[in-house]
């Protein structure tokens, strides 16, 4: 099955040891690249592992990788867009569903150009309770190593007016959807 622009897939993100974290309900393919994917979501709903459930509140463009250990979430907020970046395993899609494994580590990129390492304990943590091996560890180490250079090098996947485009890609999709 190929994948076309306006296709609605779910998104389920795992941990190491292959519990599923959280799932998304919907996930519109916007653009088809040699090496990533780009997708859109606006107030869909979250289903955590515990079985809580909550909404978005924001559109968000979301960029999976055939190749690289992260995934970015560009937030696109009142006050200008947010980047929420995780440290994953390369996508997979299996039964119209976007997969992958999250490894804790995240980025936080502000609206100012300025960023965060977040959930360093989390890794910590499941890195001792999984068992993570030395050579995961280097790749999720290399993946946020190269994540931050992602960014410095000015990826268009972290410009506003890329993402914006996006965004009107996805309200087009909608429309069409209904």
């Amino acid at each position: 099955m190929g994948l076309h622009i306006g296709d609605k897939l779910q998104i389920q993100c795992y941990k190491h040891n292959g519990k599923i974290h959280r799932a998304w309900d919907e996930a519109v393919v916007l653009d088809i690249k040699k090496d990533y994917l780009v997708f859109g979501n606006k107030k869909t709903n979250v289903t955590e592992a515990e079985g809580s459930f909550w909404k978005t509140k924001e559109p968000a463009i979301m960029y999976f990788f055939k190749d690289r250990w992260f995934n970015v979430i560009a937030q696109l907020k009142k006050d200008g867009i947010y980047y929420y970046c995780n440290i994953a395993t390369p996508f997979i899609i299996e039964e119209n569903t976007i997969k992958y494994i999250d490894y804790d580590l995240d980025l936080r990129i502000f609206p100012n150009g300025s960023y965060k390492i977040l959930d360093r304990l989390e890794y910590k943590y499941h890195k001792r309770i999984m068992n993570y091996s030395d050579e995961l560890d280097k790749v999720i180490n290399q993946g946020l190593s190269d994540l931050i250079e992602f960014y410095k090098s000015g990826s268009p996947v972290f410009h506003s007016e890329f993402n914006k485009k996006y965004y009107e890609i996805y309200k087009e999709c909608k429309v069409q959807k209904k």
